[in-house]
């Protein structure tokens, strides 16, 4: 009895073995044939190649569990029972839900050694190790920009279509991805699922709560090569150049001070009206500016910081 179930390992282990080599060749085999052809000196394989390459051999993924045939059935199915609590963002697995949760702690374990930016998983350490290398081998067919990812190459193509196949059903606004059309639609849940520990403003990114950090470390990396002026962000840096090119700036016709964008002429006519748009839904007083509203609701909602030693 011993013998037999010693033989039956061996052979199964010799099936195993075999079936695994077959399926390296396999795989090789595909990789010959979905090579394109050798581009001319100075040019790189574009992404279109690749695919229009890839799409003359019919690919099998295979899988030596039936668990993991299941699991990976479930991407084609659509299917997503696990979902977030915090945002209601939904997963196919268990396991890329509790990946995603992470996100929610703050916590983020992996850290570029190059440039000190940290991540919740390894993978996308992994991702933004990439542009640190320098190589781009997705490129634009229409205009040649290179991109360290096809995700990312896919998103620039939109700009040459113009198409926005994803629309919102509350409001009818178009996004060119899936993942854009439901960062929008935080904005009708009313979700913030992530929230400054030292002012309280809520976010309804962790990437956007991210950015807000950088306001309350005092830290100003990006400075102004023309007049020396610096920022803690680089949007704000790029934005703030445009008074020096004079290039899409914003004029008040009664003051004739300039803006760098329309939102803030539009916040700045307020000033010469006696409008106050911003009301306190606590106690209903109004404001000009959304960030004079947003500073009065902390007596609401925050311990008061300075106390009177007298009264």
């Amino acid at each position: 009895m011993k013998e037999r179930r010693v033989d039956f390992l061996v052979e199964l282990a010799t099936e195993l073995a075999h079936s695994h080599v077959a399926a390296k060749k396999a795989r090789k085999e595909q990789l010959l044939w979905t090579q394109p052809s050798t581009p001319s000196p100075g040019k790189r394989a574009t992404s279109s190649t690749l695919e229009r390459d890839r799409s003359a051999v019919t690919v099998w993924k295979v899988f030596f569990l039936e668990g993991s045939l299941k699991r990976h059935q479930l991407i084609h199915s659509g299917v997503k029972a696990y979902s977030c609590d915090q945002c209601g963002r939904a997963f196919t697995q268990s396991s890329s839900l509790q990946s995603h949760l992470v996100t929610h702690s703050g916590i983020k374990p992996y850290t570029c050694e190059q440039c000190g930016k940290a991540f919740t998983q390894s993978s996308h350490l992994q991702n933004h190790l990439v542009t640190h290398s320098g190589i781009k081998p997705y490129s634009c067919d229409e205009c040649g920009k290179g991109f360290t990812v096809r995700a990312k190459l896919k998103q620039h193509q939109v700009i040459h279509t113009g198409e926005s196949p994803f629309s919102c059903d509350l409001c009818g606004k178009s996004f060119s991805s899936k993942g854009s059309l439901k960062t929008h639609q935080l904005i009708h849940s009313g979700v913030k699922a992530y929230s400054c520990d030292q002012c309280g403003r809520a976010f309804t990114r962790s990437s956007h709560l991210q950015s807000h950090l950088v306001t309350h470390s005092g830290i100003k990396a990006y400075s102004c090569d023309i007049c020396g002026k610096t920022f803690s962000q680089r949007g704000s840096r790029n934005t703030h150049l445009r008074i020096h090119t004079r290039h899409d700036v914003y004029c008040c016709e009664q003051c004739g001070k300039y803006f760098t964008t329309d939102a803030q002429l539009q916040q700045h006519m307020f000033t010469h009206t006696e409008e106050r748009p911003y009301r306190c839904d606590l106690c209903e007083k109004t404001f000009k500016a959304p960030h004079h509203l947003r500073r009065h609701q902390q007596i609401h909602t925050r311990k008061r910081l300075y106390k009177c030693i007298y009264c």
